[in-house]
This record gives C-alpha cells, structure tokens and sequence, in this order.
C-alpha cells in the first residue's frame, strides 16, 4: 500500500476548512496518512483557530504561516517535510464521501508513466464538474468566459477545451489538472520544486501540470470521486478577476500560447 500525505491551503472559513479535513480523516483509514493544513495568515484568526482545534487523530499537522504568501508557496511549505510516495494537493471546499485517497494512489503508482492524476469532482448537488481540460490557449479562455452568455463558436470551443468531446467515464490523459485536487507523485513534486512562486494566485495549476508532463503523464481518473463546492471568486470579484488575469500572462508568456498535443 502507498504512503500517503496531503495538504490544505486554508485562507480563513475555519468551519469548511474543519469539514474537508474530518471528511479525510473519516475516509482515509490508512495509518500512514500525514495531513497537513497550512493557514495562510488568515486576518480573522483560522490560522489560531485550527491550531487549538484537536481533530483527535495524531495524522494532523497544522501550520500557521505569519502572512499568506499565495495558494502555491502555502503548498511549497510542506515539501521538505514530505515523504510519501503520493502526495494530495486538496482544496479547503474538498468533501470525501468514501475512501478515495488510498486506492488513488495505488493506481497511480501501478500506472506506467503516470505522475499526476485528478478524480471526477462534483458539486454538493451532485452535478458533475467540466474540470479536465486541455492545455489553456488564449482564445480557450476567452471563450470560456463568453459562452455562457452567448454561446455558438464560444460554446464549441468551451467545449473543446474542457473535453466535452472526449469520453471522460474511462481514465485517460489530460494537460490541465485542477489544483482543487491533485494526486502526485511525491518524488517528482519533490525534484520540480513544487508550485512555481512567482504565481500569488490562479493559473498556478496549469503551470504545475506543464511541467509535470515534461516528467510523465497526466491523467484523469473518474473512477475516483469527491465533492467539490467550486466557489468561483474571478467571477464575482473585479481584483481578483485582475489577479487571475495577470497570472494568465505569466503563465503565457512562460509556456506560449500554442495548442498541445491532446
């Protein structure tokens, strides 16, 4: 059986982020699990909060940090301590419903050439998340944003570019693996560094997931599952809509604006 490790970004919302991780502790029976949760100098007292909570299971580890330094340096902080043989990246609005993380990680390791897996998220109603997708191009993402309102070529290319057109009931290959839930394998995330730094916030996720498949192969597995609440901040708020579009710069600058392979 694997060894197992994983890790929470939390930035405030002490109450889901107390959710996500009892719902690991509930599933994951697996005595070699080491949970981390890292606040990132939550303002309304989490960090202090989650330190003086006692989940009362040994497997948890909390990690205040003084400043929140961003979604992927929060990761980064738990690198050195790891040595798993798979890692979890959750997201704090993660619920398990089953025992997903071992049987995950063994697949992983029993797949040839697989380095990075994600399982089929669904939102707490039950409908299932677009999530999978192929390697962001600029005009994937301007149609993602366009198509809800007017649909047609924005539509089709939205559709494209989260794989609607693809049979995503059977695992198979990807090149966009969400940061809401990644299982990696822990060597690899160890010698590529992690999280790029110069990312505070957003499009981090694709850039890890580039420089994954320079190592291996990046997967969709659905027959893995677990909730996902999805708040979609960018949508709702204009300085964070500003942060995700200076990310998307970063990220194209560094890894071009061409198609992939898939």
């Amino acid at each position: 059986m694997a060894k197992i490790s994983a890790c929470i970004v939390a930035y405030c919302n002490y109450d889901e982020v107390c959710a996500a991780v009892r719902s690991i502790l509930r599933h994951t029976p697996s005595p070699t699990l080491a949970l981390y949760v890292v606040d990132n100098g939550s303002p309304d007292g989490c960090g202090r909060q989650l330190a003086g909570t006692d989940f009362g299971d040994p497997r948890v580890a909390v990690l205040p940090l003084p400043e929140n330094l961003g979604f992927g340096k929060g990761h980064n902080a738990v690198l050195d301590r790891l040595d798993s043989d798979v890692h979890f990246i959750l997201n704090p609005d993660i619920l398990l419903t089953g025992n997903v993380l071992e049987p995950m990680a063994d697949w992983l390791l029993a797949t040839p050439d697989a380095v990075l897996a994600t399982p089929q998220l669904y939102f707490p109603d039950g409908r299932l998340q677009a999530l999978p997708r192929r390697k962001p191009t600029p005009w994937l993402l301007l149609a993602r944003q366009l198509a809800p309102r007017f649909g047609g070529i924005f539509q089709k290319a939205d559709d494209h570019y989260t794989m609607q057109d693809e049979d995503l009931t059977r695992p198979r290959r990807i090149e966009f693996c969400t940061g809401s839930f990644m299982a990696a394998r822990t060597n690899v995330l160890k010698r590529i560094g992690g999280f790029d730094p110069d990312y505070f916030m957003y499009v981090e996720d694709a850039d890890l997931t580039q420089r994954f498949l320079r190592e291996g192969e990046v997967w969709l597995a659905p027959q893995f599952s677990a909730i996902h609440a999805w708040h979609r901040a960018p949508m709702r708020d204009a300085g964070k809509f500003r942060m995700q579009l200076a990310s998307m710069g970063l990220y194209f600058k560094k890894w071009g604006c061409g198609k992939g392979a898939l």
